[in-house]
């Protein structure tokens, strides 16, 4: 796996580390937001779980259960939230509760299939990207999102998911944030390269060394990679001082799944079914609002961030200037306010393309 989605070889070793307080600053936006009794209200009648659904979801090896929770209650803002890794589970994205509420947007955590608290059937054949849309597009159903409220929102793999998602379904969105994603793995693999090139000429040797003997299994392979590259480039801290809901999503990661995709080993380069994804010539298809965000220490180009938004029709990109790949937490202020600012823009019209957030 690879710093694409940068979590698997963590799994390991973050039992011992210890669970610490997730950043909890207030958002910057001051608008009007609706009362807690109405943002709070139920959408449904019936037993109450909490926003808790779980959604029937059919794939060619039968029907399995994704696990939901709905929080908050906004007809004209439904924001649903695609997870990275891939196999990650939707629990370090609990930041959006520090800024959304207040704001009176609505949210829907989602683990997809094999991931958290959705079932896991452990067959490789579901793990596609085909199939992984035609998921969301049975979730969005049974949600009953549409265009007029139906945001999707993906963070690293789950932008790739977002994008695919958009390219054939977009017709019941409203608005598409990619987060923290370029849009081919053959550029992807060669900004990396460029990033360790970067690193301490002691420690970018060793690592092209390693690579060079596929001793991928080598602990000092680990040792470099998540204690060096990892906190400039994906969390900018420590690996102990990382929030506690990233460390909690990660100790749950289905690295299956994730070898799958993005292939075993190898932390810089994509060798698994997403090896040759490129969706660089699409993006002028897409033609609902578009906000690409990046930021300037990422595993991502922030160069090609930018330059999505250009692509697309209706298109705005947020470059967090002091963020990595988690700006949602290391940039949590601009990379929050920024996100927050474009679904109101787009909710109430005045969204115009190249807009500054």
């Amino acid at each position: 796996m690879t710093p694409f989605f940068a979590w698997r070889s963590l799994g390991a070793v973050l039992g011992a580390i210890a669970l610490l307080g997730a950043c909890q600053s207030p958002a910057a936006s001051t608008s009007t937001v609706p009362a807690a009794s109405t943002y709070f209200t139920p959408a449904t009648t019936g037993v109450q779980t909490g926003g808790v659904q779980l959604i029937p979801i059919k794939t060619p090896k039968g029907t399995f259960n994704v696990w939901t929770k709905r929080i908050g209650n906004n007809p004209k803002i439904k924001v649903l939230l695609l997870n990275g890794g891939p196999g990650l589970t939707h629990e370090y994205l609990e930041a959006f509760e520090s800024f959304f509420p207040q704001q009176g947007i609505e949210f829907i955590y989602y683990d997809q299939l094999g991931c958290g608290n959705s079932d896991n059937p452990k067959d490789p054949a579901l793990w596609s990207l085909p199939r992984f849309v035609e998921e969301v597009e049975q979730v969005r159903q049974a949600l009953h999102l549409t265009k007029d409220n139906f945001y999707l929102y993906g963070h690293s793999w789950g932008a790739i998911l977002g994008t695919e998602y958009a390219l054939k379904y977009q017709q019941h969105l409203k608005g598409l944030i990619i987060s923290n994603m370029m849009m081919s793995a053959s550029s992807f693999n060669q900004y990396n390269e460029r990033l360790v090139n970067q690193l301490p000429p002691a420690v970018s040797t060793e690592i092209k060394q390693l690579q060079a003997k596929k001793d991928f299994d080598n602990p000092r392979y680990s040792e470099l990679v998540m204690n060096v590259f990892f906190p400039k480039h994906v969390y900018q801290k420590p690996l102990a001082q990382w929030p506690e809901p990233v460390l909690r999503s990660l100790r749950k990661i289905n690295s299956a799944l994730c070898d799958t995709l993005i292939g075993p080993h190898n932390e810089f380069t994509t060798l698994g079914r997403l090896a040759h994804w490129d969706r660089t010539k699409d993006l002028p298809k897409l033609t609902v609002p578009v906000l690409s965000i990046g930021a300037k220490y990422d595993t991502m180009d922030p160069a090609q961030m930018a330059w999505i938004a250009t692509q697309v029709k209706q298109g705005t990109a947020l470059i967090c200037p002091t963020g990595s790949h988690l700006s949602l937490y290391d940039d949590q202020q601009v990379y929050m306010s920024g996100l927050i600012n474009f679904l109101k823009a787009v909710d109430d019209g005045s969204f115009k393309p190249g807009t500054k957030l």
